[in-house]
């Protein structure tokens, strides 16, 4: 049966990170709760990786403070060592020793007895389901395989906060589904306080509780996915998380005028929007009510499709509908919105 780990809250506090006069972190704050799995998820050099560095103690802060459990690891005062932290990490590369069996990859570092050590290997092996395997090298084994490898070499020393950098990227599409589903179940059931970094949205989505979406060195917003989707704080953090479409729109209180007619808020808003509209939103018809539009490209995914059209005032939307309907490129068809629109200032990014 599983040991659990004696997970703990991860506070981040102000974190301020400078090289040289570039300054890459500008105050992060960040709270994740004891056995919650949170996602960084940004583009490239938006200090996601930056910040997960820090909470390992690779890097030191020019400001702010890290605890774990109420512990405080790194402040103005102090910088406990990495190896002192008992922060698990598992990187884009997985790092396994080439000369080293799975067994001896897994134990590396581990404390106690011979047996006791050959008891928690034993444990992990089981855990990311590669009992039996143990005398294998890591070059016997798949990409998937390995990263699992990985992960058990990370939680075998019972960290108190577990670290995944992009640890999917190495795998081949096909694989990543599957192997982020497997994953997240290991981490379920270690119960682990972990921090994921990510630049891809689907990853995000699909395995965190809650997602912080960071743009040049801070957090924009931490929320489940979700809220994340349907209610982004800002238009960047709506664009990044998902497609999106964007209309103009004069807001009046609960509603708004735009081409596609007058379409509920989900909250009050005044003067010149631009409104939110999720592809899935959009429904389109041969008949009945709507704004009239024309078909100008289709792709057909089989369970669903995508389709680009033009509205009769001239803006282009795309609409994601199931892969029952056939439409015509060049088609005339009707456009409504289903649900309601979040309204974001027009000159809001």
């Amino acid at each position: 049966m599983l040991t659990k780990t004696a997970t703990h809250t991860l506070e981040c506090a102000h974190l301020v990170k400078r090289y040289g006069a570039q300054t890459v972190l500008h105050g992060v704050d960040l709270h994740v709760r004891d056995g919650q799995i949170v996602a960084l998820l940004g583009p490239s050099g938006c200090g996601k990786t930056t910040t997960l560095r820090l909470i390992a103690g690779f890097e030191l802060p020019d400001e702010g403070r890290i605890l774990i459990g109420g512990r405080v690891i790194t402040d103005r005062d102090t910088a406990v060592p990495v190896e002192q932290r008992q922060v698990g990490m598992v990187f884009q590369e997985y790092a396994l020793f080439p000369h080293l069996n799975i067994a001896d990859n897994i134990s590396f570092g581990l404390r106690g007895t011979a047996r006791e050590k050959a008891a928690r290997v034993a444990e992990m092996m089981s855990l990311v389901g590669l009992a039996g395997l143990e005398k294998r090298m890591p070059h016997e084994l798949s990409g998937g395989q390995q990263q699992r490898v990985a992960l058990a070499r990370a939680l075998a020393p019972q960290p108190h906060v577990l670290l995944l950098d992009e640890p999917f990227s190495n795998l081949d599409t096909a694989l990543r589904a599957q192997v982020r589903s497997e994953v997240k179940a290991i981490l379920r059931e270690a119960g682990i306080t972990c921090v994921l970094v990510t630049h891809d949205q689907e990853e995000a989505l699909s395995l965190a509780d809650e997602i912080a979406v960071m743009f040049d060195g801070q957090i924009a917003q931490k929320a489940d996915a979700q809220t994340l989707y349907q209610r982004p704080a800002t238009r960047a953090v709506a664009t990044f998380v998902g497609e999106a479409n964007f209309l103009p729109a004069t807001a009046d209180g609960d509603r708004a005028d735009c081409a596609l007619g007058t379409i509920p808020l989900q909250e009050a808003s005044h003067g010149a929007v631009s409104l939110m509209l999720r592809p899935e939103q959009l429904r389109l018809t041969m008949d009945g009510e709507g704004a009239w539009a024309i078909v100008r490209w289709r792709e057909f995914y089989g369970h669903d499709q995508r389709v680009g059209i033009v509205l009769d005032s001239g803006e282009t939307l795309v609409a994601r509908t199931d892969g029952s309907a056939h439409f015509v490129i060049d088609e005339m068809v009707r456009v409504r919105l289903d649900g309601s629109a979040r309204a974001f200032p027009e000159s809001a990014t």
